[in-house]
């Protein structure tokens, strides 16, 4: 089925979380999970120890508002239909987003995401609800990281020694000025006893590096790409002591463009990156910020003493949606093909009226058989899947 050049209005009939042949790559199957919201963004996908694919995200009717709410869908060892999607938080006073689904090594599976008010990203703390049962229900909420402006997006990682490495990023205001990414900086939360406490270690070096994404690598090495807030480059960092420390994240060969990225350590030692393949050089598409469509009268809650030198860019077309491979532990990326192409218009996030085009916020797995499993958001209408056989990154 071919799906590029699809308009915003023709998604809704096709949310039927069915698995469809796509016509435009051999043995590649798209989908577009069943979701009762007009926005939905930033999936994560996961698979639970019985074979079962997760995918969570956030849906309501624009990011940052208070009816912003985390959903989950599954897919079943077997079956090619989506589930019809189970809401997993429900604060009518805020706006919970970035969901990811951790299996803990004890088999309990975590739900963690964050929760804000409107559009004040620097007030945001990290929640998390737990299951005892496989990922079949979970316990109610409850605050893993209370300290306001925390941010999460990527997967926790469990290091050789046993610890639980947390990705995350800090949303700081500037004084006297709201929340526009200009300050942001990346740290790791670590837990040392099995999630019962967190210590919170920040990156150096890492203003404008979000979105921090950890891939272990062999023996005590990890390697881990970010978000760039400058939309210059895909930025990456290195550890040398199983992520207790990190170096200065430097730019990468691909380009970003202050969205999300995902890379996955694949079986045969390759990793394997999707993203958007533009940045800043190639668009002059400039918005003010990420809520600049939402009204706050909140003051900010955190301020630093010196002003950046640069500011975040927002705005940069959030397309085409490309998947890389590299050979040599992240060193440099070979990009194979674009998943979807488009304008990829990202001005505004009204989805409403349907004026979003972008294709972003991707999410990458290995299946247990060795395909490759991908979501990401599609015109903010939509969460979009795609299964991809390993050889198509040959």
């Amino acid at each position: 089925m071919q799906t590029t050049g699809l308009k915003p209005e023709d998604i809704p009939a096709l949310m039927d979380g069915v698995l469809r042949a796509n016509t435009a790559q051999t043995d590649r199957f798209d989908a577009y999970l069943p979701s009762p919201c007009i926005q939905n963004h930033a999936a994560n996908l996961a698979f639970l120890a019985d074979g079962t694919l997760t995918c969570v995200w956030f849906g309501g009717t624009m990011e940052g508002m208070g009816d912003i709410s985390i959903y989950m869908s599954r897919l079943a060892p077997g079956t090619d239909c989506w589930s019809e999607p189970e809401k997993m938080s429900d604060d009518p006073a805020k706006s919970e987003q970035n969901p990811l689904i951790f299996n803990a090594p004890d088999g309990r599976v975590w739900l963690l995401y964050t929760s804000q008010t409107s559009g004040d990203q620097d007030g945001a703390v990290v929640k998390c609800r737990i299951s005892e049962d496989g990922g079949k229900s979970f316990a109610p909420p409850t605050i893993l990281c209370d300290l306001p402006g925390t941010f999460v997006r990527q997967q926790i990682v469990v290091n050789g020694k046993g610890d639980w490495l947390l990705p995350i990023f800090r949303c700081i205001s500037l004084p006297g000025q709201r929340w526009s990414g200009d300050a942001d900086t990346a740290g790791v939360l670590i837990s040392h006893d099995g999630g019962k406490s967190w210590q919170m270690k920040e990156i150096e070096g890492s203003l404008g590096a979000v979105h921090m994404n950890i891939v272990p690598l062999e023996g005590d090495r990890m390697i881990a790409f970010f978000r760039d807030r400058y939309s210059e480059n895909i930025r990456a960092s290195l550890s040398l002591d199983q992520g207790e420390t990190w170096s200065a994240p430097e730019p990468t060969n691909l380009p970003n463009n202050n969205s999300s990225i995902q890379a996955v350590g694949l079986t045969d030692r390759r990793i394997a990156m999707v993203y958007n393949h533009s940045n800043a050089a190639s668009s002059d598409a400039r918005r003010h910020s990420l809520y600049d469509e939402i009204e706050s009268d909140k003051a900010p809650v955190a301020e630093i003493s010196s002003m950046p030198a640069r500011k975040a860019i927002w705005g940069v077309p959030r397309a085409p949606l490309s998947l890389a491979v590299s050979t040599d532990t992240g060193g440099y990326f070979e990009r194979k093909f674009d998943l979807d192409t488009g304008d990829g218009y990202c001005l505004s996030n009204n989805s409403k009226d349907m004026l979003n085009r972008e294709f972003s916020y991707p999410s990458i797995t290995q299946g247990p058989d060795g395909a490759l499993h991908v979501a990401y958001t599609y015109y903010r209408r939509a969460i979009k899947y795609v299964r991809l056989p390993l050889e198509s990154i040959a």
